[in-house]
């Protein structure tokens, strides 16, 4: 949760909400040096969404917003608002997170009743769509993988594919679905993992990409296991084993 722009998140808006209206651009970005700032801009407004603030409340961090960027002098003493404001944080990640759980929930309940999806130890359900006739993977192992990972709605979040580079890591220092899921595999086999958040990221989360108690899809494919005295170059597993 904290990350820069989430920390930047948690200065936009304080105490009592004033009426203003949301600024809007005159006209969508043309050259490279517009699409930076208005991509800058828009990966702050990314991480403002996963709060799911409504729109009295985004009213007021865009009015919030704009007075500090163009160091307008604040309407009140925004610094004794601290402590609402992490209250005020912290209330609506718990309530996006109960919400996550339950599409989760539902989503799993029903992954799990296709043919050939099994539940892992830990928490969430594999399905091997490919057994490979390699090595067995074990939770001890290195892995060399290709993997795909996308919310319940289909976004993608992160991709080996599309980076043109497998990624490598401890089975161990993975997220728990990851370590039981990918156990499951002989090198050569693909699976799907359908990986609960207390499997995954907890009710934080990996913001802005992964909201707090989303349920994750994985497409995951075995292509090695590292022996200890081989090379590991483009070691990291990207956000799926982080």
């Amino acid at each position: 949760m904290r990350t820069f722009a989430c920390a930047l998140a948690l200065t936009l808006t304080a105490g009592p909400l004033l009426a203003a209206d949301a600024p809007k651009a005159d006209a969508k970005p043309a050259v490279d040096a517009d699409r930076a700032t208005y991509s800058y801009g828009y990966t702050i407004g990314k991480t403002i969404s996963s709060l799911g603030f409504s729109e009295s409340e985004l009213k007021q961090v865009l009015s919030g917003f704009e007075d500090g960027a163009r160091g307008h002098k604040a309407p009140f003493a925004v610094d004794k608002y601290q402590d609402q404001i992490r209250e005020l944080i912290e209330g609506h990640l718990v309530a996006m997170a109960v919400k996550e759980k339950a599409l989760g929930k539902a989503y799993g309940e029903k992954f799990s009743k296709h043919a050939g999806v099994k539940p892992l130890d830990g928490g969430g359900w594999y399905r091997i769509e490919k057994q490979g006739d390699g090595e067995m993977a074990t939770p001890d192992d290195t892995v060399k993988v290709n993997y795909r990972g996308k919310l319940i709605d289909g976004t993608e979040f992160d991709s080996s594919y599309k980076r043109g580079e497998p990624a490598t890591f401890p089975l161990k220092g993975v997220i728990p679905c990851w370590t039981n899921g990918v156990s499951k595999l002989r090198v050569g086999g693909k699976a799907t993992l359908v990986c609960p958040s207390d499997a995954a990221y907890g009710d934080h989360g990996h913001p802005p990409v992964i909201p707090g108690g989303a349920t994750l899809v994985f497409d995951v494919e075995l292509l090695d296991i590292v022996k200890p005295d081989a090379k590991t170059a483009g070691a990291g597993a990207g956000s799926g084993g982080q």
